[in-house]
């Protein structure tokens, strides 16, 4: 998943940040209230991980507008204010979960596995395009029963990849929901990263299922299968 984190206590924000990019997710952290809306409501992320006690703008606020500006993305909120008042206002104004400081990196993990879950609820977490199998949740990937072992960002590039089967994806398309905000557009990384994902899918199958379409994008052919 793409989150981000809207936390200003640096040395918790940086914890999380990177229990998080090892967990697989892609992390992008802000530390103050009126900065992390700006962020919220420009970029495309999939979770919101908010404190409720930042400069500027508080985590309450903070959510109240993300709804009033009809932004959807899902929110846990993580707080010291851990009383039953601060949690049913949370919750009442639209976050999905509540994790009172302090937490085990493990809990909020497996919150999030939760919200995946309930994210996929109307589609199976495993996936199949001809001979490659995806399972979205553990994160295996096998392409005629030989394991692919992908890196976190190769694994969320295959990820939106499947998300938008047979269709072209843009380079910014890509920049908007599989990289951070401090990302250099101007740079090459996401043509090694892709250069690297079709290596390790396509190369020695008869079959390509990525491919490069001059001028506009990738995209990945094959009809997607749930199982």
């Amino acid at each position: 998943m793409k989150i981000l984190l809207i936390e200003d206590e640096l040395k918790l924000a940086g914890f999380i940040a990177d229990g998080l990019t090892q967990a697989g997710h892609i992390c992008d952290v802000v530390a103050d209230g009126n900065k992390g809306l700006e962020t919220a409501m420009i970029g495309h992320y999939d979770l919101i991980l908010l404190d409720m006690m930042l400069p500027s703008l508080n985590g309450l606020e903070v959510l109240k507008n993300l709804r009033s500006f009809n932004n959807q993305t899902q929110v846990i909120i993580i707080s010291a204010l851990n009383d039953t008042e601060h949690v049913i206002n949370g919750l009442d104004h639209g976050a999905i979960d509540y994790l009172k400081k302090p937490f085990e990196l493990e809990e909020l993990l497996a919150r999030i596995r939760s919200v995946q879950r309930r994210s996929f609820a109307q589609d199976s977490l495993k996936l199949q395009v001809a001979d490659l199998k995806v399972d979205l949740l553990t994160r295996e990937v096998s392409r005629s029963g030989k394991t692919v072992m992908l890196s976190n960002r190769e694994f969320a590039l295959l990820e939106f990849l499947l998300a938008n089967q047979n269709k072209v994806v843009t380079k910014s398309q890509i920049l908007e929901k599989v990289w951070d905000i401090n990302f250099d557009p101007g740079s090459n990384v996401i043509e090694v990263h892709l250069y690297q994902l079709r290596k390790k899918m396509d190369r020695g199958y008869d079959e390509e299922l990525i491919h490069t379409v001059v001028g506009r994008g990738y995209i990945l052919k094959g009809d997607v299968k749930q199982g």
